[in-house]
């Protein structure tokens, strides 16, 4: 799980989405719909969890290395972060590599001015310029950094609710976006390997305490309370699995038994064991990354792990067309 990369929705697109998804033979919701006020409250629940390694991992990466960020792109830069930032990854990066500004982008309003005045107030010598974009198409930073160099930050693997195409298509457009000599930080969680087992894996995502569980079922108490639905939803269970054919983690809700429901004046039954699938969240190891990073226009340039290779946190500059040996 990360922070999706769109988290505005309607009362609209929810309905159309639910019973698009819902009368499919594979049953599904998008994942983005997971994070109303109160899944959202639940995913910051789960980001503390002792089995959600995520987040610690990747503070105590950017608290270990900050200073060789900044050692290799130099002061002076525009940070251009794609979704608004953390309240504790993003100081971490600024206060190392002395930006010229900061430029939080996000598709929701409301949150980017919020987490952009929190910033501001922490940092009271930086020139802050939130944009309100989709930044998974197409959109123009501000004037105002044009003659600066810039460096991307994307920290906690929100990369991973992406298939791999549709990731690489997306760091194309960050590369197109942040334009010659750029530098671009991404936070990437890593598949199982010597360090890091399946069993820890699918832990972060079916923790003992069952938050993750109830994170995944309020998507059917969303159905309940906006689309007039009669979802029993104890009927269902909740199963998050790797699986290492397609190299991610899958998110479902599984019939516990034969069960019917309405939404949105439609009726849907799931017999004992059919499933509706909520998210998948790719992982990869550092070759693939690496392979990901050159077939999407960035030059592979450090990463760093951390002990156990749970997690690793990249820097990549911009393929500029330069002649490699």
């Amino acid at each position: 799980m990360a922070r999706p990369l769109l988290v505005h929705d309607d009362a609209r697109d929810f309905a159309d989405a639910v019973l698009a998804g819902l009368a499919q033979p594979q049953k599904v919701i998008p994942a983005r719909f997971f994070y109303d006020r109160a899944g959202s409250e639940l995913f910051e629940a789960i980001t503390e969890l002792p089995e959600y390694y995520p987040t610690r991992t990747e503070i105590g990466i950017l608290e270990s290395h900050a200073a060789d960020i900044a050692a290799t792109v130099g002061p002076g830069r525009a940070v251009i972060e794609f979704g608004s930032g953390s309240s504790m990854k993003t100081p971490l990066l600024l206060r190392a590599i002395a930006p010229a500004a900061y430029v939080p982008v996000d598709i929701s309003a409301e949150f980017l001015q919020a987490s952009a005045a929190a910033l501001a107030a922490d940092f009271p010598g930086l020139v802050v310029l939130p944009v309100a974009a989709d930044f998974t198409a197409p959109f123009k930073l501000p004037g105002g950094i044009a003659a600066l160099p810039r460096l991307g930050f994307f920290p906690g693997s929100t990369l991973g609710n992406l298939a791999p195409i549709a990731a690489i298509d997306l760091l194309r457009g960050f590369a197109t976006t942040l334009g010659n000599g750029s530098w671009l930080v991404i936070g990437l969680d890593l598949a199982p390997g010597p360090g890091k087992s399946r069993a820890t894996l699918e832990a972060a995502y079916d923790d003992a305490q069952g938050v993750t569980a109830a994170f995944n079922c309020n998507l059917l108490h969303r159905i309940n309370r906006e689309l007039d639905g009669t979802v029993q939803t104890q009927d269902f269970t909740h199963r998050a699995v790797w699986n290492d054919v397609l190299g991610r983690i899958e998110m479902h809700l599984v019939a516990a038994c034969d069960t019917g429901f309405m939404a949105a004046g439609q009726h849907f039954s799931l017999a004992a064991g059919e499933h509706i699938h909520t998210e998948n969240s790719y992982k990869w190891t550092l070759p693939e990354a690496r392979l990901m990073a050159r077939a999407s226009g960035w030059v592979p340039v450090a990463d760093w792990t951390d002990a156990d290779g749970r997690f690793s946190l990249n820097l990549w500059q911009r393929d500029d067309g330069r002649m490699q040996p």
